[in-house]
């Protein structure tokens, strides 16, 4: 019963459903509370809910319950990083790896929560970022006659340029003696290098600050540099003179590239998808450090339907990606895009498992609402057609019959198997959902036997069985007036039933027994116990002119006769009755 609640619950979290999935899980892990599995998967789906404090619990319960299963900490990792614990998400992550160091999952969600860490955590100061801020930088390396000559080359005015808009790119250069010799310009120290066997060491040394000197001479230092600033920052924007022969070829080629980018994407908005592809291609020879030429030419091979030449364009691109390190989105981007291809050339449920897996991995580069859609489309794809493939009424009534023998030897686990394998053989059929409900009568569950009751009379309205199955669930579940009613719809479409006249006598007798106050205190106890959780029983008993009817049953007789000739109250009133809430004497 816990498995079948279990796949219950991957079935609806496949089809994108997590909350029937949550509830699912929850029945499974009622009857099996310690199976770790069901609190992993029910883990996922309140993280799906984006209900990650739910989702934290069962993940510790998981680890609690089985220390050593790698996926616990998975599950572990996802719920702190969905909740910004990020270093708790690393942690969760790490000791998983510590299990099975070769786990793809654990590996791409470490990298994930180092990331959110990192982009978490406060940018730190540079503490040079002053010396190199502002036009004063300018003056000061210009008055110095050691860096005056620097500030001529193209190469170290670039440097100081990087310098200044982000200090942190400091370390980028700092193996440039002119860096450091800039360094100790702006901070008034003195930075000497030797060479000293295989390392290279640095001696600050003070030097005479600045307002060492006399006030006169300070002034015309400061106005020198000032005008020499002034200059220097005029001509500290790089001209296309400065750039080497191959760089400025380089630039020119990157230009003519975005233009053809740019026309390519004209001519796929008009639906010219030849025209689009050429220019794609010219951008791609032109400059192959942009991989958004594959993979905008990869969606125009998709529009086309040529699913063979996008996958290809795909999987160049998230190699070439990978290679210059690209933005993970576009990674994402490209391997949705095979996906998209995979699924389109799906023909049996087994080839959407490429397609399947292919999102996955571009989810775990980018969580993207739109893939997770296109996740969630194909894992449905392929249910339905596992289902179709499976379909096989011939083989479904062998199970149905092997299931019947069990029953008659009261072997009912066995015989829940073989009718749940004939439903899956022939889900349309109602006799086997009526014969799995008897099943789980006998086995006491009720609420899966009232299911497939229900579902064998949704099937076939007109089939007696369903109705006898749904009223024997309900009565002994010891709502009386529920089956009584039940019993009565299906008279409807057979009336002379014998099974169901005999349940329509069984209920009458029992509600009658409460009429009388025929019930012993147990019974009496236990039937209200049970009412009071009913809501129409709850309704019933919050309804002012109910109140004032049961009122006046004890207090105006003449009142509680008028009452009587009112159909809708006295069905309110039979209902009470039949709960043991209420006695007629």
């Amino acid at each position: 019963m816990a498995n079948e609640a279990k796949a219950k619950g991957n079935a609806a979290f496949s089809s994108g459903d997590y909350s029937a999935a949550v509830r699912h899980f929850s029945d499974a892990i009622a009857l099996a509370p310690d199976n770790h599995v069901l609190y992993s998967n029910r883990s996922a789906a309140y993280a799906s809910l984006h209900d990650y404090s739910n989702a934290l619990s069962d993940a510790q319960k998981t680890v609690d319950l089985k220390p050593d299963w790698p996926k616990g900490y998975s599950r572990l990792g996802a719920a702190h990083l969905g909740l910004g614990h990020h270093h708790d998400a690393v942690s969760a992550y790490r000791k998983g790896l510590e299990i099975d160091p070769n786990n793809d999952a654990l590996k791409s969600g470490l990298a994930d929560a180092q990331a959110a860490a990192a982009r978490a955590r406060p940018p730190t100061a540079n503490p040079f970022g002053e010396a190199f801020s502002g036009p004063e930088m300018w003056a000061r390396l210009t008055a110095d006659p050691g860096t005056r000559a620097y500030l001529q080359q193209p190469d170290f005015v670039k440097m100081m340029q990087d310098i200044q808009k982000d200090p942190n790119n400091l370390n980028l250069y700092l193996k440039d003696p002119r860096v450091m010799q800039a360094i100790g310009v702006l901070l008034n120290v003195k930075i000497q290098t030797r060479d000293d066997g295989d390392e290279n060491m640095a001696e600050a040394e003070a030097t005479p600050s600045a307002s060492s000197q006399p006030p006169q001479a300070q002034a015309q230092e400061r106005k020198r540099a000032a005008t020499a600033a002034e200059e220097t920052s005029k001509s500290a924007e790089p001209e296309v003179a400065d750039f080497t022969e191959e760089e400025k070829e380089k630039k020119e080629r990157k230009s003519f590239a975005q233009k053809e980018k740019e026309a390519g994407n004209a001519a796929y908005k008009k639906k010219q998808f030849e025209i689009a592809i050429e220019h794609y291609s010219k951008a791609m020879e032109l400059d192959d450090e942009d991989i958004s030429y594959l993979t905008n030419r990869a969606a125009v091979y998709l529009e086309m339907a040529k699913y063979e030449e996008c996958i290809k364009d795909c999987d160049k691109a998230v190699e070439r990606g990978r290679e210059l390190r690209s933005d993970f989105k576009m990674i994402a981007r490209a391997l949705t895009r095979k996906g998209t291809a995979l699924a389109k050339i799906a023909k049996c449920s087994k080839d959407f498992e490429p397609a399947i897996e292919t999102f996955q991995k571009a989810l775990t580069e980018h969580r993207n609402p739109d893939t997770l859609k296109k996740l969630n489309d194909a894992e449905k794809a392929k249910k339905e057609l596992e289902q179709q493939e499976y379909f096989d009424p011939k083989l479904a009534d062998e199970e149905r019959e092997k299931g019947n023998e069990f029953f008659k030897q009261q072997k009912y686990p066995e015989a829940v198997k073989h009718y749940t394998e004939a439903i899956k053989r022939n889900p349309k059929d109602p006799k086997s959902y009526s014969n799995r409900a008897a099943c789980y009568t006998k086995l006491g569950a009720m609420p899966e036997g009232l299911k497939d009751a229900e579902k064998c009379i949704e099937l076939d309205p007109t089939f007696s069985k369903g109705y006898n199955r749904k009223g024997a669930v309900q009565f002994f579940m010891k709502e009386y007036e529920k089956a009584l009613e039940t019993y009565k719809e299906g008279l409807k479409h057979d009336p002379n039933n014998q099974e169901l006249l005999d349940g329509v006598r069984r209920c009458v007798e029992q509600i009658n027994k409460a009429s009388r106050g025929d019930l012993s205190p147990e019974e009496l106890k236990e039937r209200q116990a049970k009412a009071m959780q009913d809501p129409e029983i709850q309704n019933i008993l919050q309804d002012p002119v109910m109140r004032q009817v049961l009122v006046d049953f004890q207090e105006n007789p003449k009142a509680a006769q008028e009452h009587t000739k009112n159909p809708m109250v006295m069905n309110k009133i039979q209902k009470l009755i039949s709960a043991g809430i209420v006695q007629m004497r």
